[in-house]
């Protein structure tokens, strides 16, 4: 029972791992919390799964965003990320980089499309 006493408690393990990232009210804003619990109903989980699960899930996405975004700075130009520095960064993982190949290409043809619906709606 003694052990038991001697170690953090949950809570205070929460507290800690936070790193000072809190804002107002003891809790730091949360940017991608909609987007997740979507992604995870789609993945099969609870149309509303738990606020801890989602949490989680946040703080991994904004860390692995993070690391890659600093990895990203150090390869280009000095203080800015290009989406050449991220499709080098990720060109060795065959699943990212398929992914980003096919979002990069659906990306030029929305802009070829939007570009041939302007021309024809107000004609340059």
């Amino acid at each position: 029972m003694a052990e038991e006493e001697d170690e953090p408690g949950f809570e205070e393990e929460l507290e800690d791992a936070s790193g000072g990232a809190d804002v107002s009210h003891g809790r730091r804003k949360r940017l991608f919390s909609k987007e997740l619990r979507c992604m995870m109903y789609g993945f099969g989980d609870d149309q509303n799964p738990y606020t801890e699960s989602v949490d989680i899930l946040e703080d991994q996405v904004i860390e692995f965003l993070t690391d890659m975004t600093h990895k990203a700075m150090s390869f280009g130009r000095q203080g800015r990320v290009q989406v050449e520095d991220i499709v080098f960064l990720i060109r060795k993982d065959p699943r990212k980089f398929a992914r980003v190949k096919d979002l990069l290409t659906m990306n030029e043809e929305l802009k070829r499309a939007r570009k041939a619906f302007d021309e024809a709606n107000y004609g340059s």
